[in-house]
């Protein structure tokens, strides 16, 4: 299995808000969430994780809510708020122009 990727700066916001936005989630769902769709590649630590869920709840594109989880621990979910739907149009929009934009640059163009 290759080591796992570093992520570009500012790519895990866009990340965390597209797994909410198939349900809510607690932290450690998400975290596994993307190391799964990723195929192993993205390790997403707790150091990283819950700043960034800070910084989405304090900007409003998500909230939280305590609750129970699986194995019947309280754990605080998330889910996307309108404003963080509308986030993640945004983000998605400007990763599709930032990445093509790098496709051009490794094709020589």
């Amino acid at each position: 299995m290759p080591p796992p990727s570093d992520l570009l700066q500012g790519t895990l916001d866009l990340l965390i808000l597209r797994s909410l936005s198939l349900q809510p989630m607690h932290g450690w769902g998400i975290a596994q969430r993307i190391q799964q769709v990723s195929r192993e590649v993205l390790q997403i630590g707790q150091g990283s994780l819950y700043p960034a869920l800070h910084r989405l709840e304090y900007r409003g594109w998500i909230q939280a809510e305590w609750g129970e989880s699986e194995n019947n621990r309280r754990a605080k979910f998330y889910s996307l708020t309108k404003a963080g739907k509308k986030q993640l149009e945004a983000e998605l929009k400007n990763w599709e122009r930032l990445t093509a934009a790098i496709a051009l640059v490794l094709k020589g163009a």
